[in-house]
């Protein structure tokens, strides 16, 4: 065991930017782990992680899903901020996103994805280089979930930028989420809403407009301002994580240069491989909790009122569910908890998979060689997911 202090914090950009020495430490010596200076508790093995991530009864979302949102104590989430709910209201709210998020509607608009990948990679052909996330990451899923929702063409990177700051870290310490995070975020998509209020169409804008939701006072249609919030929020979920998706495939690829040719003989290998980019580097690997009552784990006591955070990202290297955790292989064939588990899994996983299998069967086609511009390469940095913000690669 090493005698070097065990230090954990979300927060510190060194440390997020590769969390996973740290992460498996605590796995080995601290299981339930504490931090003193945040006052978070955090569990790590893929034992502790994935039940919890089940269990809102204790470990309840309704207080923020994120390590700051916590701390700054904002408890007042507008209807529909699902990500931020517990039952029943999450679980009526939920309803009504699944059954138009339907994983059958996110193949249905793969050649539409297709034709924007297209779009975005031919002009790049020729130049010896190009960004998997400037060039790629940030664009198709935009287009993708702009078309989904209806958003004009000229405002959807205004939308997506926007988003994305309200996420960015400045530094790399705890920075006290403002009153009014959410508002800003909403006021977005109201003039949206307001228009198709007027002028319907085969959105799912206009579905949400038309849906009905059951809750405790019985059936009714959904309320303005939850159209706004759901709206708002399949925009900022399907943007940020699929962007850090793709910008680790073109990171772990190159690096793995031998995996990444197999690939390109066989693209039938394509689906597995995405499975083990997303267990190997989660983009959304913490998930902050509030405690609602006493828990014990590992025979550390636990308090209600603590903060907990649950490390998907870790327990998917768990060396004692995957062996060889630390390894990169995408024969690996394993489930994973980068979508989460249980009542908050991810709506939108079908639609992150098919944009990502797209994405890179279109690249191979183009370039079935890259190498890394490490010198140009950046980390994003935000309290909710981790990945580039650039990653340029030298093509031949």
């Amino acid at each position: 065991m090493t005698t070097t202090e065990l230090y954990y914090d979300p927060f510190d950009f060194d440390i997020d930017d590769d969390p996973h020495p740290i992460w498996r430490r605590m796995r080995d010596e601290a299981p339930i782990y504490r931090n003193d200076k945040y006052g978070f508790y955090a569990l790590s093995r893929y034992d502790d992680v994935a039940p919890e991530l089940t269990n809102w009864e204790a470990l309840r979302s309704g207080r923020g899903t994120t390590l700051d949102i916590i701390l700054s104590a904002k408890e007042d989430f507008p209807p529909g901020s699902i990500l931020m709910e517990d039952p029943p209201s999450h679980d009526y709210h939920r309803r009504v996103v699944s059954r138009i998020f339907t994983p059958r509607r996110m193949q249905d608009i793969e050649p539409l994805t297709r034709d924007y990948c297209v779009g975005a990679l031919d002009p790049l052909m020729g130049s010896g280089r190009f960004d998997f996330v400037v060039d790629i990451g940030a664009m198709v899923p935009m287009r993708t979930v702009g078309y989904l929702l209806g958003i004009p063409l000229e405002n959807q990177e205004e939308i997506r930028d926007k988003g994305g700051q309200a996420l960015n870290l400045s530094e790399g310490a705890f920075e006290e989420v403002a009153n009014d995070f959410m508002t800003h975020s909403y006021a977005m998509f109201a003039e949206y809403i307001d228009w198709r209020i007027e002028h319907p169409s085969d959105d799912l804008m206009t579905q949400l407009l038309n849906a009905e939701i059951e809750d405790e006072n019985g059936r009714r249609p959904l309320t303005r301002d939850e159209v706004v919030v759901y709206a708002a929020g399949i925009a900022g979920a399907a943007n940020e994580t699929t962007t850090r998706l793709i910008g680790f495939m073109g990171q772990l690829l190159a690096e793995h240069p031998d995996q990444r040719r197999e690939i390109v003989a066989d693209p039938s290998l394509i689906p597995a491989a995405i499975e083990e980019i997303l267990r190997y580097e989660a983009p959304s690997p913490v998930q902050a909790r509030y405690v609602a009552r006493d828990l014990e784990y590992h025979g550390t006591a636990v308090p209600e009122g603590s903060i907990m955070l649950l490390l998907n990202g870790s327990a998917n290297r768990d060396e004692r569910r995957y062996p060889d955790g630390d390894t990169f292989d995408i024969h690996r064939k394993a489930a994973h908890l980068s979508f989460g588990h249980g009542l908050h899994f991810c709506l939108g996983s079908a639609l992150a998979r098919m944009q990502a299998k797209v994405v890179l069967e279109e690249v191979i086609k183009r370039w079935p060689d890259w190498e890394i511009d490490y010198a140009n390469a950046a980390r994003a940095h935000t309290s909710c997911v981790r990945g580039w913000s650039k990653m340029p690669v030298l093509t031949s």
